[in-house]
């Protein structure tokens, strides 16, 4: 485990699925002005909450497209295949309670009082850009092009994961979300919810050819600070707005994100934000060992781009370049037993809070 690793910035779980897969929440784009885009409302700015990603068929209210590369453009023009696993994201199934489409749901925490909707738009990293976004969830034209060029634009539902896991087409590079009732968010989920999740996904990779060369990192794409009382360092600056409680940063106090000249000169984007859980389960991992490496949401990805992707950064003002990797928790030098064959070399991430794992082949 890491115990000091820290939400990329300050914020809700948009900015922290956006910082997973491109380390940047800027530019953004708004379909109409709103404060969640500064410090100009009508953008392009920075996104500071949630808002829903433009053009997806589930989408509501104000929506925002965000411009620039993520891991996922590095990913296909480099050859490597990759997916993104999202719960409920396949809009033709009807659950058992007869939902179907957007409003497919499953039950939720009992004190949530109702079933949850398994798709949440806002969670759904991949598809708040042009190049990798997948608008009306078309499905694959076929199991064997997932992780490849196809319909669906590299974006699939949870159940689609499991089906290549048997089937043995495992993408290099997968991101897992959870439906929403698993992915361990207040109110409408829970820590025992979010554990079936878990435990469930891990034992079919365990069990599953690629085990031995898999390494599965469990993250959260945010806490809203709730349950830690550590400060986080401040590392990049920003003075968005400072005093406007709903337009700042998630902040609202003069020189409370630190003095400077931010990343890239891109303003809005104060951080680390708070601390948050990092576990990586595998083969490679270090036995008996806790990780102290300042590490953030954006470490992933320069795990990512230094081991498939010859150390090739998304540039653009992305926190990849400041970000230290998660190398140093595992050990390649030699693996430890486990089952499976040996094939594909994977690695796995995992984010149960707003539901988000990951899948990648070394």
């Amino acid at each position: 485990m890491n115990d000091n690793s820290y939400g990329t910035n300050f914020g809700p779980s948009t900015p922290g699925v956006l910082n997973l897969v491109s380390g940047s929440t800027f530019p953004a784009t708004p379909s109409a002005p709103h404060a969640k885009i500064v410090p100009n409302n009508a953008g392009p700015g920075t996104l500071v909450g949630d808002l829903d990603p433009t053009g997806d068929v589930c989408s509501a209210g104000t929506t925002v497209q965000l411009g620039g590369p993520n891991i996922g453009d590095l990913l296909t023009a480099a050859g490597v295949s990759w997916g993104s696993f999202m719960g409920g994201f396949d809009l033709t199934i009807t659950n058992s309670n007869g939902t179907t489409g957007c409003k497919r749901s499953s039950p939720a925490t009992p004190a949530n009082g109702g079933p949850t909707a398994d798709y949440i738009a806002h969670h759904s990293f991949f598809n708040y850009f042009a190049s990798t976004s997948n608008s009306m969830h078309t499905r694959p034209a076929s199991d064997s092009e997932i992780g490849n060029a196809g319909p669906a634009n590299h974006q699939y539902d949870i159940n689609d994961f499991y089906v290549v896991l048997k089937t043995g087409n495992l993408p290099a590079v997968s991101f897992l979300k959870a439906i929403a009732a698993q992915d361990g968010h207040a109110g409408y989920s829970d820590p025992l919810m979010e554990q079936a999740f878990l435990v469930n996904t891990i034992n079919s990779v365990m069990k599953s050819r690629y085990w031995q060369d898999t390494a599965i990192v469990i993250l959260y794409d945010d806490s809203d600070g709730w349950y830690d009382h550590q400060m986080s360092p401040i590392i990049n600056p920003s003075a968005v707005n400072t005093g406007v409680v709903n337009d700042s940063d998630q902040l609202n106090g003069p020189g409370v994100c630190g003095h400077g000249t931010p990343l890239a000169g891109i303003e809005g984007r104060c951080g680390y934000g708070p601390r948050q859980p990092l576990l990586v389960i595998s083969p490679f991992a270090k036995s008996n060992f806790v990780d102290h490496t300042l590490t953030d949401q954006s470490s992933i990805i320069r795990f990512v781009e230094d081991n498939w992707l010859k150390g090739e950064r998304i540039g653009h003002g992305s926190f990849d370049v400041l970000a230290n990797s998660i190398t140093q928790m595992l050990d390649f030098s030699s693996a430890r037993d486990g089952e499976g064959d040996g094939d594909g070399n994977q690695v796995l991430f995992l984010d149960p809070s707003s539901g988000k794992p990951i899948n990648q082949n070394h």
